[in-house]
């Protein structure tokens, strides 16, 4: 078990770096308690509940956190008895994919490109499995996100991936969910750089209520073609200084078609 924390305001204390997303910020403590020896390997985790009070965040931004962390092989879930410390080698980590998505040693594009891939196969999968209460929690956080000042960029992205996590996960594929969170801190890294003027920022609340619309219709088809639609602005956005040749995507959807590549340049 891990070691008793008699002091948790101090040693759970998150950095106080407002430009990270909050759940990278817990990323790093968690990773600093197993450095520092605090957690070891084979070291059941606290609970999630718990670990939300201690570190004071909210168990979604926890869980994508672990999610990640899980990811690069550090902790394991175990169903029905919680996370588990899996190594301490951190130092290994990055040998593996990862470890590489991690340390964002990929371009924007190549990000950029898995992610339009792994999220309109999600969003369609959403329009057949989500329930109810994952579309209105869907609908919530995009309120969320569309009350974020601009200025405040923290918000902003920790708004916006909680709402395309929720959709990720709505999809009811825990291989999808996990390729798809691997992702996620080299996804958030692209965001900081757009600086999205408030246009843009409720252009894309809009595209999001866009694919809640299809998704509680079950339209499957309808759901992939707005997600494809909401993505390629941040993709066009932020890949145009890559070397990589950029390519163009067709969002129109016919009868037997679905969005396809092409190239663009």
């Amino acid at each position: 078990m891990p070691a008793d924390d008699s002091h948790p305001g101090e040693s759970w204390a998150l950095s106080p770096d407002s430009r990270r997303p909050l759940p990278e910020l817990i990323e790093q403590k968690l990773r600093e308690q197993i450095i520092g020896g605090a957690l070891k390997a084979g070291d059941r985790l606290p609970t999630e509940p718990e670990l939300a009070r201690k570190l004071d965040v909210a168990r979604s931004s926890l869980r994508t956190a672990l999610q990640r962390l899980q990811l690069q092989g550090i902790v394991e879930v175990r169903r029905g008895l919680g996370w588990y410390v899996r190594r301490t080698d951190l130092a290994a980590v990055e040998e593996h994919l990862e470890g590489r998505l991690a340390a964002r040693r990929f371009t924007h594009t190549d990000l950029l490109e898995v992610r339009i891939a792994l999220e309109t196969t999600a969003a369609s999968l959403a329009a057949v499995r989500a329930g109810d209460g994952e579309l209105d929690e869907l609908a919530k956080l995009n309120h969320r996100y569309q009350r974020a000042e601009v200025d405040d960029v923290r918000e902003v992205i920790e708004s916006d991936e909680e709402f395309h996590s929720a959709l990720v996960r709505a999809a009811h594929n825990e291989l999808l969910e996990q390729m798809y969170q691997a992702l996620v801190p080299g996804l958030q890294d692209c965001k900081r750089h757009a600086h999205p003027s408030r246009e843009v920022h409720n252009r894309a609340a809009n595209e999001h209520e866009q694919v809640i619309w299809f998704l509680r219709r079950h339209d499957e088809v309808g759901a992939k073609s707005a997600m494809t639609t909401h993505l390629l602005g941040l993709y066009d956005d932020l890949t145009g200084d890559d070397t990589t040749p950029r390519a163009g995507l067709s969002t129109y959807v016919g009868v037997h078609d679905e969005p396809m590549w092409g190239r663009s340049r």
